[in-house]
């Protein structure tokens, strides 16, 4: 039986991301004619098409794109037998791609991150934010290593590490007559008094969980479509929210008018790392953990 060569799959991986065959082989630093020869070879090797080839433009297909994933696992398995006849490595060190939900990395990721590059200079940190589900299914692709989020997350294929919690606070605007935020009571707000963010967003979901939002009457019909939106909204006195412990003090609420006040200690989500089972960085990515619980 024929297989694709390393080098066939280097190639098509540079085809997806770059879905052009001159910006491909520029990428790979090969001639045109040299990477769309390899990319014939790997669909007849393969006995399917990969590719829709026209005079403007490159397609992947549907099976294309399926292979494409399996192929990423692929160059990982491979980069890790090298570094297994390398010997063991140091920890923390080459290259890892991190993808973080954009609920945690402006709060967490200034203050970790320059401690990190000091403390661990050989690491070459790619960071890529995105909601949950997005970086969940770029970590099962292959495209991320491990995954920065709020937990509980349904996932499947995957360990996780508990950090730390992250309770949630009350967030209103001085002076409101919204809300008594030192006598709150959910069910003294009016209809529509609560703004969250839009559907797809874990915090909405973790918001409404720990904050026993049984009364959906409460909350606005319209959301926000980022946490910078949501803040500058209930700066606005359209209504109060509830933020997570880790914002307070932070750029996000500076030059508002937006106060935070305590909810007590069972309204929180836990933050965690998450990567795929069974990968042989697992100790490295608890090492991350462990720097992430010190430095936040």
């Amino acid at each position: 039986m024929k297989y694709p060569t390393i080098k066939q799959l280097q190639y098509f991986l540079a085809l997806t991301e770059c879905e052009h065959f001159g910006h491909a082989a520029e990428a790979c630093y090969v001639s045109q004619s040299a990477l769309s020869s390899a990319i014939a070879e790997l669909e007849e090797t393969l006995g399917a098409q990969l590719v829709d080839r026209t005079n403007r433009q490159v397609t992947i297909t549907s099976i294309g794109r399926r292979i494409a994933v399996q192929a990423r696992l692929c160059m990982q398995d491979i980069d890790s037998l090298v570094e297994l006849a390398r010997g063991v490595r140091e920890p923390l060190a080459g290259e890892l791609r991190l993808g973080v939900i954009p609920t945690i990395a402006p709060f967490v990721l200034p203050k970790v991150l320059p401690k990190l590059r000091r403390s661990h200079p050989k690491l070459q940190l790619f960071l890529t934010e995105g909601q949950s589900d997005t970086i969940y299914r770029r970590l099962m692709e292959g495209e991320l290593d491990v995954i920065l989020l709020a937990l509980p997350w349904e996932m499947r294929g995957v360990e996780t590490e508990d950090l730390f919690l992250d309770r949630f606070c009350l967030a209103y605007r001085e002076g409101t007559q919204r809300v008594d935020p030192n006598n709150y009571r959910i069910n003294r707000l009016n209809s529509d008094s609560i703004l969250l963010l839009e559907d797809g967003h874990c915090l909405r979901d973790h918001a409404l969980a720990a904050c026993k939002i049984r009364n959906t009457q409460k909350v606005a019909p319209f959301a926000a479509s980022s946490l910078l939106t949501l803040v500058e909204m209930v700066d606005a006195d359209l209504g109060i929210t509830f933020l997570p412990e880790m914002a307070r003090g932070t750029a996000i609420l500076r030059n508002t008018r937006v106060r935070l006040s305590d909810l007590g200690e069972d309204s929180y989500r836990t933050i965690g790392l998450a990567w795929r089972k069974g990968s042989r960085r697992a100790d490295e990515f608890r090492m991350l953990g462990e720097f992430f619980k010190e430095y936040r």
